[in-house]
């Protein structure tokens, strides 16, 4: 299994923007989908974005479309979530997720084998 390790979340106003970043290690995540989820308390985890193997398909959670953007850098194995006009409710928890041999994306949590610790997200108004 891959190793998933999330960093760049921290506490910023509404309006700020922030970028997280996934570094995958244990093995090569060249033909993996990858996904952003988060949690915030009290919520059930939702799929925030997903893309494919190749970063040529990407979707989004209606609530970050225009906002946020996903995309992968797979000679780096990571993937990251660029977070611009933030707002209080997009405070959570945020992990990354990797599909295992799986080019195509998917918004389940389900389908995804390995997870990060999660870094949290913190949006003050």
């Amino acid at each position: 299994q891959v190793q998933l390790v999330e960093s760049g979340g921290g506490l910023v106003q509404a309006g700020d923007s922030l970028r997280l970043s996934c570094v995958a290690s244990g093995r090569t995540f060249s033909f993996d989908a990858m996904a952003w989820f988060r949690q915030a308390p009290g919520k059930e985890r939702e799929c925030v974005a997903a893309i494919n193997y190749n970063g040529g398909k990407t979707a989004y959670a209606d609530s970050v479309k225009g906002r946020f953007a996903i995309s992968r850098d797979n000679a780096k194995n990571a993937v990251y979530l660029q977070m611009n006009s933030l707002r209080p409710e997009d405070t959570a928890v945020y992990y990354c997720a990797n599909r295992q041999n799986n080019i195509a994306l998917s918004t389940l949590a389900s389908v995804y084998d390995s997870w990060g610790q999660g870094t949290q997200v913190t949006v003050s108004s």
